[in-house]
């Protein structure tokens, strides 16, 4: 992509050494030549510059190019009729899921929520930046079943697994899984049709590569952690939305993305349900707060995790101890009371 011209240089003259400037170009030639070359947070940018600039930079058709080349999932025609459907069309859109968000912190009130009936999921992975697969999904969230189970969304059927463009290579120094953490993106973007609203709950970057101890596929973590208030209960003051991206193959042959699937978790590992997940993504759809620190935030996460579960298991042992005593008086009591 053509490195755009600066902001002062297009408002005052573009640059050119015929000295034109803006007002003067005609507006075929600053959409086709200036603003379709420009990526979609420079196009924002450039918008406020000048009323003229703005009445040009908010053109449906450059924002529905930028959307669909940052993220091909959304030219399916359900993706593409619903965001037709925001106040601003492809800018709302992109407004909504682009940057990536991390929230710090979400205030809930799960009684005023009006729950999604129907979500719809843009996903795509990319390699080096590249898309290598992109779907869609439509979810019916209204049922008992969906709201009352744990929330879970498998992306691709394990039977029909995506060739990707990496060669399989783990190795004994884990070479191939700092590939996979360095070149391995994921967009996961969530649309309410009904609100015409979206949010994009992936960290972009992975948070965590491992590989399975049993059958040594590559599950790169996707993760974004939430801090809610008490509303949540005592375990779920942090939650994290994971997507994991599963990856497998022959040694020294093609990997292909074998699984993709989103979970929502709170710090005892427990799944949430379908209704507490839905008031959370809602939460997150309405606060439109994003942060940095992603990957940061995912360890702090893991650590507090670990603190909680050690501070659970001393108190487990500490019971345990307890009832063992009051069942050995309870045992002696019983034998000397006998004897009497």
């Amino acid at each position: 992509m053509a490195s755009p011209p600066p902001s002062s240089s297009i408002a005052n003259g573009g640059g050119g050494t015929g000295g034109e400037t803006i007002p003067n170009l005609h507006p075929d030639i600053i959409q086709a030549h200036i603003l379709a070359r420009l990526d979609g947070p420079t196009l924002a940018s450039t918008s406020c510059v000048s009323s003229h600039l703005r009445s040009l930079s908010t053109k449906e058709n450059l924002w529905r190019h930028i959307c669909s080349s940052t993220w091909p999932s959304v030219n399916q025609p359900r993706a593409k009729q619903v965001i037709s459907t925001f106040p601003s069309g492809h800018r709302s859109f992109f407004s909504d899921s682009f940057p990536f968000p991390n929230l710090q912190s979400l205030k809930l009130n799960v009684k005023s929520s009006t729950l999604a009936t129907e979500l719809i999921l843009a996903v795509d992975i990319y390699y080096q930046g590249n898309p290598i697969c992109s779907k869609v999904e439509e979810i019916e969230t209204s049922s008992s079943w969906f709201l009352s189970s744990p929330f879970r969304v498998d992306l691709l059927d394990p039977k029909n697994s995506t060739p990707a463009p990496i060669k399989y290579g783990v190795g004994e120094d884990n070479t191939g899984l700092k590939h996979m953490d360095e070149n391995l993106s994921l967009s996961w973007i969530v649309i309410d049709p009904a609100r015409k609203k979206a949010v994009n709950m992936s960290s972009k970057r992975a948070v965590s590569v491992q590989r399975h101890w049993l059958t040594g596929n590559v599950q790169v973590r996707f993760g974004t952690v939430m801090e809610g208030d008490e509303g949540w209960g005592s375990s779920r003051e942090m939650v994290e939305c994971g997507v994991v991206v599963t990856c497998g193959g022959n040694e020294g042959g093609d990997m292909h993305v074998r699984e993709v699937s989103m979970v929502m978790e709170d710090m005892e590992g427990k799944g949430l349900s379908g209704v507490e997940s839905l008031v959370i993504l809602e939460g997150v759809m309405e606060s439109g707060r994003r942060k940095k620190g992603g990957k940061e935030k995912y360890e702090e996460f893991v650590e507090r995790k670990k603190e909680r579960k050690e501070r659970k298991e001393r108190r487990d042992r500490v019971l345990d101890l307890v009832c063992l005593i009051a069942g050995c008086g309870a045992f002696w009591s019983l034998i000397l009371f006998t004897a009497i």
